[in-house]
């Protein structure tokens, strides 16, 4: 037990898993966006296992990469005329850059819940892999939430 390794939930496996799933989705004619809430918790992800490992203080800082895959994302969506369509809003709002900013959010809302809750208890975890629990348990709730009030 004493010899095992830590596990780091936001491995490169997860991350191509859950893009790839993404792909499928899209594939499958699931709403752009429930698609675009998923986009970006991979995004934010991405941007959390990534950042440890750049060297300079401002890229490294995950929430900085994780705005700046935002702005990336969202950028490639505008220029690829993805984003704009008259029927493809929600609460009046264009899905896709609707989903990308609310998907981030919940993302950060869900690794703010799993640290703080790591705070209050003594800097220990409540259970195994809370670190994954926690966002994508916050991005699971969100996406039925709009799934079924909206009828996506």
């Amino acid at each position: 037990m004493f010899l095992v390794k830590a596990a780091y939930a936001q491995c490169p496996v997860c991350i191509v898993t859950v893009g790839g799933g993404m792909f499928l989705a899209k594939k499958l004619g699931v709403d752009d966006f429930l698609v675009s809430l998923w986009i970006s918790g991979l995004n934010t992800a991405i941007s959390f296992w990534l950042a440890p490992k750049i060297k300079n203080k401002i890229l490294g800082n995950p929430v900085v990469l994780s705005i700046l895959m935002l702005a990336l994302t969202l950028s490639y969506f505008i220029f690829t005329n993805q984003t704009g369509s008259s029927d493809n809003k929600i609460l009046g709002l264009d899905k896709l850059i609707f989903g990308q900013s609310l998907g981030l959010l919940i993302m950060f809302l869900g690794i703010f819940v799993d640290r703080y809750s790591r705070k209050l208890n003594g800097g220990k975890i409540l259970f195994p892999y809370q670190k994954v629990v926690f966002p994508v348990g916050f991005l699971i709730i969100f996406t039925l939430l709009f799934k079924l009030i909206f009828k996506l």
